[in-house]
């Protein structure tokens, strides 16, 4: 992509409305923009981002035996009505009427909604387990939205929903779950750390939050230190293995992490002084098991082994891709922007013309351009004429990984300057030694 032919509206000054890192520079290099009060559009740039999030997010779903599917944003209030949830939900809910006068609501979550697709099609036992998944734009009439797409009233949520036949199973439905969390935020760049958790309005029995340490986070979250330098589940994971994942599981729950509403201080204070952590945490995923909390009252029912009718057992598995990016921000930034992980950076590599128009810098930076699309590389090519100190800013505020610059004395010498955005790192090489170092 050539920069003088995209579009990336970046912003000289901090904007005054943003409180925190993430959303300064979130908006600043033109990843997005606020529309209303908690509702922005996803601009280029922050649109590669979130389709690389959503990538990994849907890859690990896929490896884990989640199935996946689409479901509409607009939801019959019958469906809600059935399970009790439609007067008990809360103003977060916006609810509105069709032209028939219908009751309808702008679906916060899809329990309701799956449950519904589940019982209209699966009678019987040997049909499981199921978990089916989707990514959707959902919304929330959030009282206070704030910190940009970290607290927005319209989001991006991946929502997975299992059926198992029984308790056990179900169990063994929400350690896959769990085993994909650690995975997923492990290659978004994250370490997150699983907390035990309050239910909140989707309800259920068994819950944890999964927390990723940050200053701005927006409560306050207390853990055992161990829990930074855990070996993440690898990509051998067996997710048919009851044995493996519950060890995976009960490693993981072994310490003591708790989010604020589920802090029990006598708990923490035996943990060794030395040990204990506590900080301020975003949540950046949320896994449910509630039994048949669903399922009783909207009928969700199969024959059992035994020729008998069984209400299915469910859990809900929610990560919020809208608020992943600003996290990813959270955790990887320096006084300069954004620091990308390579798993999701809106590009692999910039290449900075310092003079273009200059036959030399072009001969140089064109040949490499293409040569590194050609290998499949995501490559910005900023061929623009602003000055240098301009195109050095715009490539650190982006964060993109790696930077070629050819300016024309090194140029002159048939060589470029390779940075590393993370570490700031500088090396000079000839161009075809950078080229093949990324093609390789």
């Amino acid at each position: 992509m050539r920069l003088s032919r995209y579009f990336m509206p970046i912003l000289k000054e901090n904007p005054k409305e943003a409180e925190i890192v993430s959303h300064r520079l979130m908006l600043r290099a033109g990843m997005i923009r606020q529309q209303s009060q908690g509702i922005y559009s996803w601009l280029p740039l922050g649109k590669r981002v979130l389709d690389k999030v959503n990538a990994i997010i849907r890859d690990e779903q896929n490896r884990a035996g989640a199935i996946e599917l689409s479901m509409p944003t607009l939801q019959s209030a019958e469906l809600w009505q059935e399970s009790g949830r439609y007067d008990a939900y809360g103003k977060e809910m916006l609810r509105i009427k069709d032209r028939q006068d219908r009751p309808m609501l702008y679906g916060p979550t899809n329990e309701e909604m799956v449950t519904d697709i589940f019982r209209s099609s699966v009678k019987s036992y040997k049909d499981l387990p199921l978990n089916l998944y989707h990514i959707q734009l959902k919304f929330r009439d959030e009282i206070r939205p704030r910190f940009g797409t970290m607290r927005s009233r319209e989001f991006m949520m991946k929502d997975a929903y299992s059926f198992d036949l029984t308790r056990a199973a179900a169990e063994h439905s929400y350690n896959k779950m769990f085993a994909a969390y650690l995975r997923t935020f492990d290659r978004l760049g994250l370490r997150a750390i699983p907390m035990r958790a309050d239910t909140g309005p989707i309800g259920g029995k068994l819950s944890h939050e999964f927390i990723i340490l940050a200053d701005t986070g927006e409560s306050e979250v207390f853990c055992h230190k161990d829990f930074v330098d855990f070996d993440i589940p690898g990509a051998h994971t067996d997710f048919d293995s009851v044995e493996g994942l519950q060890a995976i599981f009960d490693k993981w729950t072994s310490l003591y992490a708790a989010t604020s509403e589920m802090h029990d201080e006598a708990a923490f204070n035996a943990v060794p002084e030395g040990d204990r952590l506590s900080a301020r945490g975003i949540e950046v995923g949320h896994i449910f098991y509630f039994g048949t909390k669903y399922s009783e009252p909207m009928g969700a029912k199969v024959q059992g082994p035994d020729g008998k009718e069984h209400f299915v057992h469910m859990g809900s598995y929610g990560i919020g891709p809208t608020r992943l990016v600003p996290a990813i921000i959270e955790a990887s930034h320096d006084d300069n922007g954004i620091i990308w992980p390579a798993s999701v950076a809106p590009f692999d590599i910039v290449v900075i013309n310092m003079k273009a128009g200059d036959q030399a810098c072009d001969d140089t930076c064109e040949p490499i351009y293409a040569a590194l699309s050609k290998a499949g590389k995501d490559v910005l090519y900023d061929d623009t004429d602003d000055r240098a100190g301009t195109k050095f800013a715009t490539a650190d505020l982006i964060g993109v990984p790696v930077q070629i610059i050819a300016g024309p004395r090194a140029v002159a010498n048939g060589e470029v300057e390779v940075k590393d955005r993370k570490t700031g790192a500088r090396e000079t090489m000839t161009i075809e030694a950078a080229i093949n170092r990324f093609v390789a």
